[in-house]
């Protein structure tokens, strides 16, 4: 059996691969993104897909537009307004099984092989995946503690030819938890204006905010037309259901949606339904502030256990929402080997190499804090805090 040349670039991502080791009961993990399945609505949902399918079983079980259920649509164009200062017309929202689809959709569209994705460095490593199975040359735009530096991007701009698409989360990114303020925006779209780039603007954690106010999307700062904006519904509801959505210019809506309707024809009628239902008969932004009530407690509850334990010489960013905290090690402890002593000792993160698609360092680590109960944070930050003593 020969396979596709492709498939000598695509390999299974290390993200999966760990969570099956550390969905073992006695890891403490925080390595995965999970969300915390406590709060999942579960008999909010039983009753609305309850109503729902005597309301409309047999169109709700049929098949559907590639473009997704239209009420759905409207309230995610209305909730774009609300959270984002960003208006959007419900005609340019596809629905997407997960935004992790339109990844994948967005390389199939602006990738040949040779081209350049542009992203953070580090980045997320599913975007890196997805992209990956489109021969692409990677270049890591170099950040700071703001995110991405737009003089440096256009320094790249400048210099490097093939540039086809830039991939950014400036809300709380995995894997560092910065965000970018908004003289950062403002200068990035100065810069991807001048060279006509388009964007793809991942948001899955942007209500999620534990400190101050929600920042205006890049696609609100959009007057060309370039930004695609991704959303999601895994971290504000349920993962489960794998619902996103992206809105972008109408043009570029029709050819997702070509690519859609030979992908999958459409994201489960039946999960829209159900979101769609939830989001009449519930309050979504009083789910979403039940979220971020506890998310904001175990995040200061792990920087603290962190600040009172760890070895001199640590250092990690303090995110202002998302999942994620960004853990570099003193100079001269290598990652690889905090991680397997950690391992040894029923405790996860993930190697913070996972993240780069070129530039390796060895010294960093994503530590996720929104999926362990008060406890086994503080336990698990013990355990770590022992293995990186251990490799110094």
């Amino acid at each position: 059996m020969k396979f596709a040349k492709r498939m000598e670039r695509m390999k299974a991502s290390e993200i999966r691969e760990l969570l099956k080791l550390t969905a073992q009961p006695d890891i403490i993990s925080f390595a995965g993104g999970l969300p915390a399945p406590e709060l999942f609505p579960v008999q909010e949902i039983a009753q609305v897909s309850h109503d729902l399918v005597l309301k409309e079983g047999r169109q709700l079980l049929q098949y559907a537009t590639t473009e997704g259920r239209p009420a759905l649509r409207a309230k995610i164009a209305q909730r774009m307004a609300d959270k984002y200062n960003t208006v959007v017309d419900k005609d340019d929202i596809l629905i997407t099984t997960g935004s992790q689809q339109c990844l994948d959709f967005a390389g199939k569209l602006f990738l040949d092989p040779g081209d350049v994705v542009l992203c953070e460095s580090p980045s997320y490593l599913g975007a890196l995946n997805a992209f990956n199975a489109y021969e692409p040359r990677f270049v890591e735009v170099p950040t700071d503690n703001d995110g991405l530096i737009p003089e440096e991007l256009d320094k790249i701009l400048a210099a490097t030819p093939r540039c086809k698409m830039i991939y950014v989360i400036p809300d709380f990114q995995n894997p560092t938890g910065r965000t970018w303020p908004m003289e950062r925006r403002r200068a990035f779209m100065e810069v991807v204006n001048k060279y006509d780039l388009p964007v793809l603007e991942d948001n899955p954690y942007g209500e999620l905010r534990y400190e101050g106010e929600i920042l205006p999307s890049l696609k609100s700062l959009d007057t060309k037309g370039l930004v695609m904006f991704l959303g999601t519904f895994s971290k504000i509801f349920c993962p489960g259901l794998r619902l996103g959505w992206v809105a972008a210019e109408h043009k570029v809506i029709e050819k997702f949606v070509q690519i859609k309707q030979s992908a999958d024809l459409h994201t489960s009628n039946f999960d829209q339904g159900v979101a769609d239902a939830y989001m009449e008969s519930c309050d979504l932004d009083a789910h979403v502030k039940d979220i971020v009530a506890l998310y904001r407690h175990r995040r200061d509850l792990i920087l603290k256990e962190m600040a009172a334990k760890f070895p001199a010489g640590c250092e990690w960013t303090h995110p202002q929402g998302g999942l994620f905290l960004w853990l570099t090690f003193p100079e001269g402890v290598s990652a690889l080997k905090v991680f397997n002593k950690c391992i040894e000792k029923k405790v996860a993160g993930v190697i913070g190499d996972a993240f780069y698609p070129n530039d390796k360092t060895d010294r960093s680590m994503r530590i996720n804090f929104s999926n362990m109960p008060d406890d086994r944070i503080a336990e698990g930050v013990s355990r770590m805090a022992q293995a990186i003593k251990e490799c110094m």
